[in-house]
């Protein structure tokens, strides 16, 4: 639950290389969107931001973090990164930031071997049918999907200069933003 940073990414490539399946929950939503996810997914943390930026507006991310944990009993801790430096509370047997988490991690990390089919991500439709429903992406047919396409429909190549301005809260943010 972060904003537009390079850490989401750096945070989504992470978890793709530990095997750990991650769900991107998007910036803008509110604490019960987050604990509706959160709890669907039984998820055990969350990385997330002191706060995020919509233009000059501070949103209070880590604030919604911790609303929306006051229903939900599943989550083990919250990796928070600091973005604007914002005042934050910080539940210690909860809580870390990510500054001092990553400065205690080895500079390599060997990726965890998957299978195809293993799960890669949840992302959650936007909810407009009803109750938002979690769609599991597996490994090798998602990332080859993505792939393919920006070869094949973007036709990319390596001098190019390429753009997306999608959220990578978006299916269209994970594969062209991240993942292709």
């Amino acid at each position: 639950y972060m904003g537009m940073v390079p850490e989401l990414a750096i945070a989504m490539l992470a978890c793709a290389r530990i095997g750990a399946i991650h769900s991107v929950i998007f910036g803008g939503f509110s604490p019960a969107s987050i604990a509706d996810r959160v709890e669907d997914s039984t998820c055990k943390a969350i990385i997330t931001q002191d706060e995020g930026l919509r233009g000059s507006r501070p949103v209070p991310l880590k604030q919604n973090v911790d609303d929306a944990l006051e229903s939900v009993d599943c989550v083990e801790f919250v990796l928070v990164y600091q973005h604007t430096g914002g005042d934050v509370a910080m539940d210690p047997e909860r809580d870390v930031w990510w500054h001092e988490s990553v400065a205690n991690q080895p500079a390599e990390c060997e990726p965890e071997v998957m299978d195809a089919e293993d799960p890669l991500f949840i992302l959650y439709t936007s909810g407009s049918t009803g109750k938002p429903k979690g769609v599991l992406h597996t490994q090798a047919g998602y990332l080859l999907f993505a792939t393919m396409s920006h070869k094949l429909v973007f036709d990319l190549r390596e001098d190019d200069i390429y753009c997306c301005a999608a959220d990578a809260g978006w299916i269209t943010g994970h594969s062209y933003i991240v993942y292709g």
